[in-house]
């Protein structure tokens, strides 16, 4: 059995923030300081998780309605925790997560308008309330991260071919928990360097989990 339970740090923020590039550099280095590292994403993470996955982010932007996008979030939570998170943290590994449940909060319910009560209420139902170790907010302009955004080629658009109003409102949404939870949210300027940004996010995964 493992000496300690493993961290869970997610990466969050609006579109074209850069998480993707920011999660295989931090792998990178908890990996070089000898931890076993598990990545993975929301939604997604595991099999069933990443056919609920297809549902979400392919498609038209008005596919779904805002609560039944919040409840297909969830299920995929449910699943990814189940077969993927819980057991990695167990046997004493750092997971690396591509978002979670502020993503829920921000898009959802910033974005969206389904009650913040109503996200919690769920988010207590399937997961049992389950929150990260520590989360690394990458912050941006909502104009630029959108630049950045329509680079990227494939199905997997829709949320960022939502309107300007929906992303400006999700980007409060992340601000606004970040200022709420400040023992477990950072907020890192994802304007810098993709270095500088790196450097950010390893400062404060040392000064928070000490790996």
């Amino acid at each position: 059995m493992p000496e300690e339970r493993g961290a869970f740090i997610t990466l969050e923020g609006g579109e074209g923030a850069g998480k993707s590039t920011q999660i295989g550099l931090l792998a990178d280095r908890l990996t070089a300081v000898g931890r076993k590292i598990v990545r993975t994403r929301e939604p997604g993470g595991a099999p069933g998780a990443e056919e609920i996955r297809r549902l979400l982010v392919e498609g038209s932007p008005a596919r779904w309605d805002s609560m039944t996008e919040t409840l297909l979030h969830l299920a995929a939570r449910r699943d990814h925790l189940r077969a993927i998170v819980r057991p990695a943290l167990e046997e004493g590994s750092w997971v690396v997560c591509d978002r979670f449940s502020d993503s829920t909060v921000a898009y959802q319910g910033f974005g969206h308008g389904v009650p913040r009560v109503t996200i919690e209420e769920l988010h207590r139902l399937a997961v049992e309330g389950f929150k990260p170790d520590l989360t690394l907010i990458l912050d941006l302009p909502v104009e630029e991260g959108l630049r950045r955004a329509g680079g990227r080629t494939g199905d997997e658009t829709r949320y960022e071919r939502m309107d300007r109003a929906f992303h400006e409102r999700l980007r409060e949404g992340f601000l606004t928990i970040a200022r709420e939870e400040p023992e477990r949210c950072v907020v890192i300027d994802s304007t810098a360097p993709r270095e500088e940004v790196a450097a950010r996010i390893w400062d404060s995964v040392r000064e928070r989990l000490s790996p």
